[in-house]
């Protein structure tokens, strides 16, 4: 006997249920059949696996393509999965990996040392023929060898001591060479990409639906699960639904059994039906507002530590979110590697606030907005979607600012000229901004220019005017990717994480976890180490 769904979507609010067939079986075995209908808020982008820090983009990527290694979400111990065994020198500048025999992707390619090596060369390296750009988890990537068919040795410039770490995230799965051959802008085609996980693209509605099927000859998953073998669903549906209230309704009704991005005033409601709310730590840098120091308005560092000193952190908390969303004491998650308590200088403190931009020349104007040499301290942010509840936290930063005389225009998330104007100090002096990985080396890839740059520094990706860097910072950072002996490394952390505050380039609100709801029939439902959903041990019992 078999269990199937047919789900229909048939507006942008509205979900009907064409027919379910559901049987049981003894609760002592994970009942095999069904597809899972997850709803996602956000339609995937590119699937080029070092795009998969996207959260639609993860959740898609964790179920059609595995890793060299696997991340326990629960210790952050590194273990064996496409990779038996693994060999690293003692500065951390050579990696050698004994691979797992048999494994395939799914057009029944082999997944040996040639193709391991052609990934990480192509992510390491990017490809500027094809546009693919290169991971921000592999740093100083220098060359692969094949050693033999099933034995592959990585180079580098330079100690990389995040790369065994790196060999598990999102941004490492392993896709077959006729996807490395296509062009980055043909990889926001979910058919095209061709992984050895244990699902397989069937199907899409590009922008509205995704439907993945078993792989019903997988039998390589991570060695230390204890499930092996086959995925017990026979297939996965993603329907996007942008509301929040169509994404709740439709699994409060049971037309969906799954759903990402539920917001923190939501989750009463849906617990109180039976419902599970699932909220894994993305144990990364944390939701935090940045500044641009090239913007003369925040280039006084007096002028970000009274914003940092004015931000009210516990009320944004207390007002917009749970139990799930705890109060950052750093900039990075307490449980994240390297995480070292800087609360101290996170504290609120109006009258410091004022002192500060006092002393930075900023006097109250007629209207009460502080100003100096004609220039009223008026400042602008985008929100950004994909964070929750970031519009409403960017509002409320702005009436706490309001308390000392600063202006915070928040700007639509989804405008036309947000991309560009993003890139420009100028215009967007204050932004929004996380990232998520298991491993210190996350940091490098917030602040570093050639990395995601959030603070605009001379060099990096835009290609605006700009004249701010700060040397000190990216020597830090540099430290954090290329020290190969742990304690040093963590040090180099934790004084990181003290000089950023120090320069109150950031102000860390909350450990951003991904929030999910599922329905109490869904069992098994597991997640990577920074909250990306995998489906492979899920079963439903209904």
């Amino acid at each position: 006997m078999t269990a199937y769904r047919h789900i229909a979507l048939l507006s942008a609010a509205a979900f009907s249920i064409v027919g379910v067939v559901v049987t049981g079986v003894s609760a002592a075995e994970p009942t095999q059949g069904g597809t899972l209908v997850y709803l996602e808020q956000q339609p995937h982008t590119n699937l080029y696996p070092p795009a998969g820090g996207f959260y639609p983009n993860g959740g898609v990527l964790n179920q059609i393509t595995d890793k060299l290694t696997y991340q326990n979400p629960k210790t952050l111990a590194i273990e064996p999965w496409i990779a038996e065994s693994w060999q690293v020198n003692a500065d951390a500048t050579e990696y050698t990996f004994k691979l797992r025999p048999g494994v395939t992707f799914s057009d029944g390619t082999p997944v040996d040392a040639a193709a391991v090596a052609k990934n990480y060369d192509t992510f390491g390296l990017g490809n500027k023929e094809l546009k693919q750009p290169v991971s921000e988890v592999l740093n100083n990537y220098d060359h692969s060898e094949v050693i033999d068919p099933l034995t592959v040795k990585f180079t580098f410039k330079k100690p990389s001591p995040g790369f065994l770490q790196g060999t598990s995230v999102i941004g490492s799965g392993l896709v077959s060479l006729k996807t490395l051959e296509l062009p980055f802008e043909q990889l926001g085609d979910a058919t095209k990409i061709i992984g050895s996980g244990p699902f397989l693209v069937e199907s899409e509605k590009l922008g509205k639906e995704l439907n993945l099927k078993v792989r019903e000859d997988y039998n390589w998953g991570p060695a230390k699960l204890e499930h092996q073998g086959r995925a017990y669903l026979d297939g996965i549906k993603y329907i996007i639904a942008g509301e929040d209230s169509v994404r709740i309704g439709a699994l409060l009704a049971g037309q969906a059994d799954f759903i990402r991005q539920i917001q923190a005033y939501d989750e009463p409601q849906v617990e109180d039906q039976g419902f599970q709310i699932y909220a894994p730590s993305t144990r990364g840098v944390n939701n935090s507002v940045v500044f641009r120091p090239d913007n003369p308005l925040v280039s006084d560092v007096r002028v970000r530590q009274a914003l940092l000193a004015a931000t009210n952190r516990p009320e944004i908390i207390a007002t917009l979110f749970s139990k799930n969303y705890p109060l950052a004491t750093s900039i990075i998650a307490s449980s994240a590697i390297g995480y070292a308590d800087q609360s101290v200088k996170l504290s609120f403190d109006l009258d410091k606030a004022k002192a500060l931009l006092d002393e930075a020349g900023f006097k109250p104007g007629a209207d009460g907005i502080r100003e100096k040499d004609g220039q009223k301290l008026v400042l602008t942010a985008y929100e950004s979607p994909p964070q929750p509840q970031n519009k409403a936290t960017l509002q409320l930063i702005a009436q706490q600012w309001g308390k000392v005389g600063v202006t915070l225009n928040v700007l639509a998330g989804d405008a036309g000229s947000k991309t560009v104007d993003d890139l420009d100090p100028a215009k967007t002096p204050v932004s929004p901004a996380m990232v998520g990985r298991a491993d210190p080396d996350v940091i490098k890839s917030q602040y570093y220019p050639k990395n995601r740059d959030v603070l605009r520094q001379k060099g990096g990706a835009s290609d605006r005017v700009k004249s701010f860097v700060d040397d000190k910072l990216n020597g830090l950072l540099e430290g954090i990717a290329s020290e190969p002996d742990r304690e040093r490394r963590l040090k180099i952390v934790a004084e990181t994480q003290a000089y950023v505050l120090d320069q109150a380039y950031a102000i860390p609100i909350f450990e951003e976890p991904q929030a999910f709801a599922g329905a109490p029939y869904v069992k098994g439902v597991a997640f990577e180490s920074v909250g990306r959903p995998s489906f492979y041990s899920v079963s439903l019992e209904k």
